[in-house]
């Protein structure tokens, strides 16, 4: 390990959570005057929507101070602030993940910085395996709630009150209204749209049919490897949480065919159009709602 490497890292250790993100709250705000209300993570393949952002700055990730990289294929690695019909907003062009071999405290880092950014309702997006007969490609599913089997929690270790508090609620961590909002305004353009239980693995490997058998059996609708931790680091930061997954496929066993990640961003590229038009005719509605 180089000699730089050794002295980041040693600062890393150094500096506390909420000191790292606050600085890179800071440094965000140094590219821009715009102050978001909502942010946005745009997982695998949907990274597009942040391209049509008014007024945009966009910043690479690896210019963020202590801002984790992404790796994965489909996940850019830039943040976009920028305007949505005139509405400030904070787009992630893609996140980490635990496969890649970060912590969880890494994963779910982002929405630190954007509590420290003032925000107060995020909107997590994710591609998902469809469990539920019903949720086929192609569909997009608002997550009602969710099951953690990635065998990791952000919260995990001393707890930092100026974030929130030891033992945050869960019981309803993705937001009654945000859900009626998206899904009246999903039927309203005429994208038939359900609401699903989410559970996160921790990957990368896809499920196997006996598994899928296992989340089906305990209630899961829909498969992915993301999206939990963001969760669960934004109800405990006080921030309102939409979460939409994007069906890309079937999960292990539900079709005869074996599964692939150009499949998943195939998927996720043919119904941009839809997933870009639920987001414009959310986000205001949003807005009005935390005002």
């Amino acid at each position: 390990m180089s000699r730089r490497k050794t002295t980041k890292k040693a600062a890393d250790a150094a500096t506390g959570e909420f000191e790292r993100a606050e600085l890179a709250a800071d440094f965000i705000f140094s590219k821009t005057s715009l102050r978001p209300s909502i942010a946005l993570v745009l997982g695998s393949g949907l990274g597009a929507f942040a391209d049509e952002f008014s007024d945009a700055v966009k910043i690479p990730y690896a210019e963020i101070p202590h801002f984790p990289r992404s790796t994965a294929v489909g996940h850019v690695g830039n943040l976009v602030i920028g305007n949505v019909d005139s509405i400030p907003v904070a787009g992630m062009q893609g996140r980490v993940h635990l496969y890649e071999g970060y912590s969880v405290k890494d994963v779910s880092f982002p929405i630190r910085v954007f509590a420290r950014m003032g925000v107060k309702a995020v909107i997590l997006t994710n591609a998902a395996g469809g469990i539920k007969h019903e949720f086929t490609q192609g569909r997009l599913v608002v997550i009602k709630d969710h099951i953690n089997l990635q065998g990791a929690n952000p919260l995990s270790g001393p707890n930092d009150e100026r974030f929130g508090p030891r033992f945050p609620d869960m019981t309803v961590a993705y937001d009654r209204r945000f859900r009626e909002i998206t899904v009246g305004e999903g039927n309203r353009l005429g994208i038939g749209m359900y609401e699903g239980v989410y559970a996160a693995v921790a990957g990368p490997s896809y499920e196997t049919p006996a598994e899928i058998r296992y989340l089906r059996a305990i209630g899961a609708d829909l498969v992915g490897m993301s999206t939990v931790p963001e969760v669960i680091t934004a109800r405990h930061s006080g921030i309102r949480v939409l979460g939409i997954s994007c069906v890309t496929n079937a999960a292990a066993g539900i079709l005869d065919q074996p599964l692939n990640h150009m499949e998943v961003l195939e998927t996720a590229e043919r119904v941009k159009g839809q997933f870009i038009g639920v987001l414009k005719a959310v986000i205001p509605r949003l807005v009005a709602a935390i005002a």
